[in-house]
């Protein structure tokens, strides 16, 4: 959780456009988490679904771009976005903490109402011996307190 405080702090402090802040962060633990998983996969991201079920906290983050703005400043707010986004997984990579940008879970979250944004991405964070988000074909199950055991992806579509 300490490492998903600090990139909210990143997200925050990151360059924005004309200086003028208007990303929004939060984190999704718990019951939001798991509401959000089983949302995508009713909604067919069953592989990213599991990429979350597999994390630990759930970082979103995001902006706003009302329409009575012109285009370039609208643009402007989605680079701002992206930059924060960046400057957020930097900050988990410097401590070593696995990661993903989803804009499938950003865009699940802002329906659900865990952000009221226009545009929401989320960074699942996870710290294990195996990146959960890297090799997607398959997932981690807990087997027990000291561990993980390996899966494949289409094992758990049969169940």
């Amino acid at each position: 959780m300490t490492i998903a405080k600090l990139m909210l702090v990143s997200a925050r402090t990151a360059p924005k456009g004309r200086g003028r802040d208007s990303v929004l962060t939060t984190i999704l633990t718990g019951e939001e988490k798991q509401k959000l998983s089983n949302t995508m996969t009713e909604k067919g991201s069953r592989r990213d679904a599991l990429s979350i079920d597999a994390s630990g906290p759930i970082v979103l983050i995001g902006v706003n771009t009302p329409d009575d703005l012109p285009d370039w400043e609208r643009d402007m707010k989605l680079m701002d976005l992206g930059i924060a986004a960046g400057s957020a997984v930097k900050t988990a990579m410097i401590h070593n903490a696995d990661n993903r940008i989803m804009l499938s879970a950003g865009r699940i979250a802002k329906a659900l109402g865990f952000m009221k944004a226009d545009h929401v991405l989320a960074i699942p964070l996870a710290v294990s011996g195996k990146n959960v988000f890297f090799d997607r074909s398959g997932v981690y199950t807990r087997r027990d307190p000291d561990g993980y055991s390996y899966g494949y992806l289409e094992d758990y579509e049969k169940k």
